[in-house]
């Protein structure tokens, strides 16, 4: 079984957490499997109801009108016994039934049952609903295993994952040898990716062939949702799909609405995009023109980048001949896109904002994100030439700036000079906020 980040969540929900708790996710992610297994290895009782598998059931639970209708509803239609007080109800597929979410409330005060639930397309199907079941729903969003999940499951051992992060902390160069064995792993997650299916294919049979039509299977169930949503609300969200990789291959990757049709306007298709992106599929890098926090202020949606939700997904696209030279790490091609797109990835799945900045008069920076509390300027360096970064020279030297750090990564080792931390691609695992515990403040109302 692949190792997940999402595991202890779910073990410590199992058991006791009072709450609903909803596993949200692109197709593919790995939701259902990691939640079937979790409940295996549990020992509790539960029964699994998946709504697309059985669409009669969404007729059969959504016509219970009290918490008592639907327990016996699911004794109804579950395939073993059920204990009131003791079983896991597990609802998959909730987008074929996204009521079930409002009336989660009532389920849980009733308290007869526990229910986990997951979904593709939830940002989509959601988006509507009449109220939020705030305090009785946790909600876990699942992305394509990342770099360090993947580093786990070929093989990398717990103690070289520790020193990476030890090395990142410290800003120390990693061992050259084990720098050398990391980058091929790398390079082999361009090729590979983060959908489980696919990785999982891969340690079994060392087969990029098969993993191919893994990963082609998937675009094609993207595609299949793409043109049901399409026909219903007259979207171009196939076209816009089909135009990423030619889009991230252009000089500065943006993404240019007038290349879907001469004339397009943005305001015409937004909702293409955040639709794009609500589902999980694909990740827009949105423009900044200030470099002061809060980031969302200098904001722009107009101006932005798409990557794809896995860089797995993108390379099966590219031809074969092409792949095998990413995979060797072969000077030949242009790594560019499919470095930033990894770390449009290990951001987003790690909460950071996606943004991009760019100036007339200092340049363009690939991210730029809000690292505990500090805006950190972030370039993203696939080439020999990784020392060379304008912007980043600009932007941290510029009077007005207050720009204490920026990131390169790139696939050279640790170093530091001067305000740039030279980092090697697969240490963007290591970028994450420290967080805040807890935030108390009390109120001095002494004199008044």
């Amino acid at each position: 079984m692949l190792k997940r980040k999402e595991e202890a969540a779910i073990e410590n929900w199992i058991d006791g957490e009072d709450k609903a708790l909803l596993i949200t996710g692109a197709r593919q992610t790995g939701k259902t499997y990691l939640i079937r297994k979790k409940l295996e290895q549990s020992g509790y009782p539960f029964v699994e109801v998946n709504f697309i598998e059985n669409p009669e059931y969404v007729r059969v639970l959504a016509n219970s009108h009290t918490p008592g209708e639907f327990y016996t509803r699911i004794c109804a239609i579950a395939d073993k016994p059920v204990e009131k007080g003791k079983t896991i109800v597990f609802m998959d597929e909730i987008q074929e039934y996204k009521d079930i979410v409002t009336r989660i409330k009532f389920l849980v005060e009733e308290g007869d049952l526990r229910f986990i639930m997951s979904g593709s397309l939830l940002g989509v199907e959601l988006r509507d609903l009449r109220s939020a079941p705030v305090g009785y729903l946790r909600i876990i969003d699942m992305y394509p295993m990342d770099l360090k999940e993947f580093f786990e499951a070929v093989g990398v051992s717990p103690q070289t994952i520790d020193s990476i992060f030890e090395a990142y902390k410290k800003k120390t160069p990693m061992d050259s040898f084990v720098h050398e064995k990391l980058m091929d792993i790398f390079y082999l997650y361009l090729i590979v990716g983060g959908m489980p299916e696919a990785v999982q294919t891969y340690i079994d049979t060392n087969d990029i062939g098969r993993v191919n039509v893994i990963q082609e299977n998937i675009i094609r169930l993207y595609k299949q949702d793409f043109t049901k949503y399409e026909d219903r609300y007259k979207l171009k969200l196939i076209e816009i799909y089909d135009a990423v990789p030619s889009e991230l291959d252009s000089k500065n990757k943006r993404f240019f609405i007038n290349h879907l049709g001469k004339g397009t306007a943005y305001e015409r298709i937004k909702d293409d995009f955040l639709w794009l992106k609500n589902a999980g599929v694909a990740l827009p890098v949105y423009n900044v023109t200030e470099l002061t926090a809060p980031l969302r202020i200098s904001e722009k949606r107009n101006l932005f980048k798409l990557f794809m939700s896995d860089v797995g997904l993108l390379t099966c696209l590219y031809p074969v001949k092409t792949r095998l030279d990413i995979l060797s790490g072969s000077g030949n091609v242009n790594n560019g896109a499919l470095f930033e797109n990894v770390a449009a990835q290990e951001l987003f799945s790690r909460g950071f904002s996606l943004r991009y900045y760019n100036s007339k008069k200092l340049g363009e920076l690939d991210f730029v994100i809000e690292l505990d509390g500090e805006i950190m300027p972030v370039e993203i360096k696939s080439g020999k030439d990784y020392s060379r970064h304008r912007a980043m020279d600009n932007v941290l030297l510029a009077d007005e700036s207050s720009l204490n750090e920026g990131f390169v990564f790139s696939k050279e080792n640790v170093k530091k000079d001067g305000k740039i931390t030279y980092l090697p691609v697969y240490m963007l695992m290591c970028v994450e906020n420290t967080g805040i515990d807890s935030l108390i403040y009390t109120l001095d109302l002494e004199g008044i």
